[in-house]
């Protein structure tokens, strides 16, 4: 079985991080992919403080095993939050949309290993320096937002920038992609989109449907304008947005007013006309709807014979 120090650095099985997603990554998720051997990982989102002990001690019902908590640094709350994976002895965060310097101190000495994703090298190198334990390389191919790198671009620079061990993210969904990652020097993998299918994934069935049945040209990228590009499946929504992007008599405040609550009617109430189905380029690989201990099970498998075919075919 593959094993790498990320499993020994976290307590985990499997070198596997389910994504924060939004709206998606909740305690039933969190607590299957922690159970299958793999971290699970709970989103703030924008959710409150109490809101989200609620949450975290809901996964702490369902799992003995550990599982973090992704803080949105973006988010209206994340002071609170950040006090609350503190009192919660939360054992590991991730962080997005944004520079989490300010909490480090306080997270690290709680005991908290720190883990940030990361769009660039230069990026990965400062949160080396702030103490982070690891980082998560996100390339572009990944859904919701998104960096200008691509995954195998970005990867084996950033292997090459830092010390700490390097999660490979964006694009990722199946054994091949897995074994890719460890052969650009990752030491673990974070799938989002391949977990939207989980059968303990609680998003409406709607949005299952839609990765299902997605192809590898169905999504595009909406948001730039904005400075926050997100991957999304397309639809009336995604298309909307994508030519109002370009149309200059709207303004920048009537786009976020339109955005707002997207993900939320694509997830929870299955909106397939107004809601922002949040995917990577990945989705055309994700064929069937499985229990996290299947997906995880089936891919790591995959990906030992990928390296094992690899290693036969170099001789």
């Amino acid at each position: 079985m593959i094993r790498t120090k990320i499993c020994d650095l976290l307590g985990i099985e499997y070198p596997i991080f389910q994504g924060g997603m939004a709206w998606v990554a909740d305690a039933s998720l969190a607590s299957a992919v922690s159970n299958a051997g793999g971290l699970g990982i709970i989103a703030a989102m924008n959710s409150n403080g109490e809101q989200l002990r609620a949450e975290i001690r809901k996964a702490k019902q369902m799992t003995d095993k550990p599982f973090g908590v992704n803080i949105m640094l973006m988010s209206p709350y994340v002071d609170e939050t950040a006090q609350v994976v503190i009192e919660e002895k939360i054992p590991v965060i991730t962080t997005g949309a944004g520079s989490p310097v300010k909490y480090m101190e306080g997270w690290l000495a709680a005991g908290i290993k720190v883990i940030p994703v990361v769009p660039s090298s230069a990026i990965a190198k400062r949160m080396e320096k702030c103490g982070a334990c690891a980082v998560v390389a996100e390339g572009g191919e990944s859904g919701g937002h998104i960096g200008e790198l691509n995954t195998m671009a970005l990867v084996p620079q950033v292997c090459d920038a830092v010390s700490i061990p390097v999660i490979a993210a964006g694009g990722i969904a199946d054994g091949r992609g897995v074994a890719a990652a460890f052969m650009l020097g990752a030491a673990g993998v974070q799938l989002g989109t391949r977990f939207l299918v989980a059968k303990e994934c609680t998003i409406h069935q709607n949005y299952k449907e839609k990765v299902l049945n997605a192809k590898d040209s169905d999504t595009i990228v909406t948001g730039r304008r904005l400075g926050h590009p997100v991957r999304q499946l397309k639809n009336e929504f995604a298309r909307t947005m994508a030519a109002k992007e370009h149309d200059i008599t709207i303004s920048d405040e009537e786009l976020e007013k339109m955005l707002a609550g997207s993900l939320r009617r694509a997830a929870r109430e299955g909106d397939l006309k107004n809601g922002s189905f949040m995917a990577g380029q990945c989705a055309g690989l994700v064929k069937k709807e499985q229990a996290c201990k299947e997906i995880i099970e089936e891919i790591f498998a995959e990906a030992e014979a990928v390296l094992k075919g690899v290693s036969a075919w170099v001789k």
